[in-house]
């Protein structure tokens, strides 16, 4: 079996990200497209969310990730105690995550489930694949928020769906890859179908936005209700 190997180098990021809340225990923040959760084995990939806000709040760890182009909300733990209750919380999927999207062309159904196995593939990497036979179980809820044509700088009218994302898992790429199951990739998506024809203009970025987050405060066991409009 081949070693997987990762030969992607990220571009500087000069976005910075936003802190929307913090106390004690708990950060949130606006991750901005193009800056890796995590930095990577690769040196040139050691600018992060972590990398960044360690330097703020010594000792924070991420509770969970957002794919490099995709923006919007994420909760950091200040410390070990709160990063093992909010993990509790993720992994009990009594977390709820919506992300805003845009989709290349007009999905027909106003709304639906995409219920697609997700699994890894050495051959594919650092794509995912669909399979029913060793996927992980991966859920999707879509709905659509108006249907457009977006116009480009070159005059092209491209046909786009705006939607409201929800995933009931998290596994990797889900929700990019579930909307190419759909037939209707995230715009700017390079991974799976969603950059534009060849000769039109492309996107700046991944059309994905983590626009909200529901959990409970670890502490004070209160209601988080966090929103993030989405930039595009």
């Amino acid at each position: 079996m081949s070693a997987i190997v990762d030969t992607f180098i990220a571009p500087p990021c000069h976005d910075e990200i936003e802190i929307l809340y913090q106390d004690a225990h708990l950060v949130l923040i606006n991750k901005p497209s193009g800056l890796l959760s995590l930095s990577g084995k690769n040196p040139q990939n050691l600018d992060s969310v972590h990398h960044r806000l360690v330097k703020i709040f010594p000792g924070c760890t991420l509770v969970h990730r957002l794919d490099f182009g995709t923006s919007g909300l994420m909760v950091i733990a200040r410390n070990k105690a709160i990063n093992a209750a909010l993990c509790q919380q993720f992994s009990q999927r009594s977390v709820t995550k919506i992300y805003s999207a845009l989709l290349c062309g007009h999905v027909e159904q106003d709304e639906g489930v995409i219920d697609a196995p997700i699994a890894k593939d050495a051959a594919l990497f650092p794509r995912m694949k669909i399979c029913n036979i060793n996927g992980k179980p991966a859920r999707s809820h879509y709905q659509v928020v108006e249907r457009f044509e977006r116009a480009m700088k070159n005059g092209v009218l491209l046909p786009v769906t705006r939607v409201q994302l929800t995933p009931e898992t998290g596994r990797t790429h889900q929700l990019r890859i579930h909307c190419e199951q759909l037939g209707h990739p995230i715009l700017g998506c390079d991974l799976y179908g969603g950059l534009l024809v060849p000769g039109s203009e492309q996107t700046s970025r991944l059309m994905l936005h983590a626009s909200e987050l529901h959990f409970v405060h670890p502490i004070t066991e209160e209601p988080i209700t966090a929103h993030n409009p989405s930039p595009f």
